[in-house]
């Protein structure tokens, strides 16, 4: 017995430490870009900043593909049934290219009208249309990195993905670096620097990704692409999720609007307040992909007593590693705050976002882990409907009711966000329960 719970938690952190590593890669790379691109000029931030909001709404799709695809190549080899785990990959690899392919249209025939929408004044828009047009022109590649990467976890196999998105995203730094700001006979490009070191290091990942695939049992070539084949499983599992990933952007937008109205430094203090908090929320994100990954194998092997154990063994740890986060953002918020600022007033501010936060940590482990694990029994519904209740009603009315009605200000902010995360854990576990019983 003590011997099948240790397989079962090497099993989990194979995938979740890889895929924590890479979140926090990508996260750091983020800071990185956005430190170069602040030598430019702080036009030049808000115009990447533009353009990247749109760019997040693209991803969503494509991960809520990757996250349909995961849970059928899973389910499938759980079953031993490897050759519709290879048909699946194949139907994946033409859903997510064309999906890619639409994306990659619409920002080249109305990317200049989408950017308007979001307020890029005029100063801004030539920054922003430059970065968007290359980046969101060649969406099919964010679009096959993504899924790639995901079919790759679903095998088991975290570590490939970490490796590859190591390689790009150092990659991305050099030529990021070389382009903005130019380097011997190679001029300094600026913007469209950024762009092109972006583009560059996600082709190159696409193709070591793709070529890693094609050394897995899970190998197809064009013909296997061409083969007519049922879709629709596939659909049925990504509509949910692309919805969920939806909801909560366009949520996070309404929400922000709410915030900005109390007042600029609020909404500054809760910028910086996020942005200290991602970092705390990695090993979450890990575990959830480690929990989709085997809890989606073993409901394909038809074993609800294995799901229901890995399931809950990534939440015990989750719930571990972020009660430690927690307590670390508690005491340290006073540092972490005057990291980002002098100002006394926001640094208040940020203070007492964070200590709220500290209490939202353990909970927030539940929530995001259990998500993965209902996708990976092919549940995208119930995210969907706790995501949409969380944003739409409990984050948008508890702003208004706690910091305007209220005059809570920052407080009431993350009150709101306390309640959001602590109601989708109960329905989350519940829900997840009642899936295996």
């Amino acid at each position: 017995m003590r011997n099948s719970s240790n397989i079962m938690k090497k099993k989990l952190l194979n995938i979740a430490i890889p895929a924590t590593v890479e979140n926090l890669l990508q996260t750091l790379v983020g800071f990185v870009d956005t430190l170069m691109i602040s030598k430019i000029g702080l036009l030049a931030v808000t115009a990447v900043g533009v353009a990247n909001t749109l760019l997040a709404v693209y991803l969503a799709i494509f991960i809520a593909v990757g996250v349909g695809t995961s849970t059928l190549v899973s389910q499938s080899l759980g079953k031993a049934n490897p050759d519709r785990a290879k048909e699946v990959v194949a139907q994946s690899t033409v859903l997510t290219f064309f999906v890619g392919l639409c994306f990659s249209l619409i920002t080249l025939l109305f990317g200049k009208q989408l950017l308007a929408m979001m307020g890029a004044t005029k100063e801004v828009m030539r920054f922003s249309q430059e970065f968007f047009y290359l980046v969101g022109g060649t969406a099919f590649l964010i679009a096959l990195m993504t899924v790639f990467s995901s079919i790759l976890r679903a095998t088991g196999d975290a570590k490939t993905p970490m490796k590859i998105s190591v390689l790009v995203n150092l990659l991305n730094i050099v030529l990021d670096y070389i382009l903005i700001f130019g380097w011997g006979p190679i001029p300094a490009l600026g913007v469209v620097g950024t762009a092109i070191g972006t583009v560059v290091s996600r082709l190159i990942g696409c193709l070591l990704l793709y070529r890693k695939i094609n050394q897995t049992m899970l190998k197809f070539t064009l013909k296997d692409i061409r083969t007519k084949s049922n879709f629709r499983p596939l659909i049925n599992l990504s509509i949910p999720a692309a919805l969920e990933r939806l909801v909560m952007r366009l949520g996070q937008v309404v929400y922000f609007g709410l915030i900005v109205a109390i007042s600029a430094k609020t909404f500054a203090a809760h910028t910086i307040a996020g942005n200290i908090e991602s970092f705390t929320y990695m090993p979450g994100y890990g575990l959830a992909a480690a929990a989709a990954t085997t809890v989606g194998f073993s409901i394909g092997a038809n074993n609800k007593k294995a799901a229901r154990e890995f399931g809950f063994l990534a939440v015990k740890y989750g719930i571990g590693i972020m009660t430690v986060f927690g307590i670390i953002l508690f005491f340290g918020s006073p540092y972490f705050a005057r990291m980002f600022t002098a100002d006394s007033q926001a640094i208040s501010k940020i203070v007492i976002a964070l200590r709220i936060d500290a209490f939202i940590q353990p909970i927030l482990a539940i929530s995001l882990i259990l998500t993965g694990a209902l996708q990976g029994m092919g549940d995208t519904k119930s995210p969907l409907y706790s995501t949409a209740i969380g944003m739409w009603f409990v984050r948008v009315l508890g702003v208004i009711l706690f910091s305007r009605v209220f005059d809570l200000d920052i407080a009431g902010v993350w009150l709101s966000i306390l309640i959001d995360i602590y109601l989708r854990a109960f329905y989350l576990t519940y829900k997840f329960r009642k899936n295996l019983s």
